[in-house]
């Protein structure tokens, strides 16, 4: 005989691991913090092993490694401990993708802040963190986000930079908005050889992109421009334009504004690269993107996840002749190429 579930009647699992969600993000958090899974990659698939590793109690590593084979990110067989694919890829920390530290910015307080306000948020319609948000001016959250989201940004940002070599080889000034940690413009400079980055952000956000810069040796072809994009002279004569991460902060009416400032920064024949989170006219597909508005609602006065209809309208009206939409490989993001 069918049970309940099976036959499709209601059950409150879903409520259960809604309410409870937060435990899965801090046992992935406490598993980073202890180490938990590169200690599996090296071996130490025990749980005595763990503990000794890790510098933990064996009861603990136990029921965190349980609690993580039940969430799909360890595999148990026995009593031994393996990782998933993606645990290999993204957890192991001596792996070229380890996405660990980006918990310094995702589980930042003044970011997890914010949601403990969710329901004056709804009310509201936007952020009660403040008067701006995270969208305050040299908010001290964007120098977490710089230092510690490089591993989320990496492949990102490199495929954009082979874009731009395959489409604008001959690229030779790039103007890249709110450039965080700058992977974006300085991926570009090493593929390109003429190309000259400048930067604005922040001050205390440009010191971590300039040191990246230095570090990939492109130093002599990065400059900055410390301040707010909406009010500093951005200058003219730009071949290309990055704004990654940035228009879903805003709303439409302020992209606008901002956009026509660019505009008017291109050279002719110039284009906007933007990287975006675009969900579909739905607003509830693909679950990814579509989630994102919520972040905005809880940390921004009036951003958003927008589709690709309304970027398509809103740089049209800014005077772009034309948007074309390119998914990014094994993102979660979109990249929509906008031309003067």
């Amino acid at each position: 005989m069918p049970t309940p579930n099976q036959a499709g009647g209601p059950t409150p699992e879903l409520f259960f691991q809604t309410a409870n969600a937060y435990q899965r993000s801090k046992a992935l958090k406490a598993a980073v913090d202890v180490d938990l899974f590169t200690a599996i990659a090296e071996g130490k698939d025990t749980v005595p092993a763990l503990a000794q590793r890790c510098g933990a109690s064996t009861r603990g590593v136990r029921i965190l490694a349980d609690f993580l084979t039940i969430q799909g990110l360890l595999v148990k067989e026995e009593a031994r401990y393996k990782l998933t694919q993606d645990s290999a890829v993204f957890l192991d920390r001596k792996s070229p993708a380890y996405m660990g530290s980006a918990l310094g910015f995702l589980h930042a307080p003044k970011f997890t802040e914010a949601f403990e306000y969710l329901t004056e948020a709804v009310i509201k319609g936007g952020t009660v963190a403040g008067e701006a948000g995270t969208v305050e001016p040299e908010h001290p959250l964007w120098v977490e986000f710089a230092k510690s989201m490089i591993p989320l940004m990496a492949k990102p940002a490199e495929e954009i930079a082979l874009l731009v070599h395959r489409t604008q080889p001959g690229v030779k000034k790039v103007l890249d908005i709110a450039a965080g940690h700058g992977l974006f413009g300085i991926e570009i400079a090493k593929r390109c050889k003429d190309a000259a980055i400048v930067a604005l952000d922040w001050p205390n956000v440009l010191a971590v992109a300039q040191g990246f810069a230095r570090q990939a040796g492109v130093e002599s072809r990065y400059r900055t421009i410390p301040g707010d994009a909406f009010k500093q002279d951005l200058g003219t004569g730009y071949d290309l334009v990055l704004l990654t991460n940035f228009l879903h902060h805003f709303s439409l009416a302020t992209c606008e504004t901002l956009l026509k400032k660019i505009h008017r920064s291109l050279a002719p024949g110039g284009r906007i690269i933007t990287l975006e989170f675009v969900p579909n006219d739905d607003r509830v597909t693909p679950p990814p993107m579509a989630e994102f508005s919520l972040i905005m609602l809880a940390t921004t006065p009036e951003g958003d996840a927008y589709t690709l209809k309304e970027y398509e309208q809103v740089f049209r009206a800014a005077g772009f002749a034309r948007t074309d939409f390119a998914p990014l490989p094994n993102s979660m993001e979109q990249v929509l190429i906008s031309y003067k």
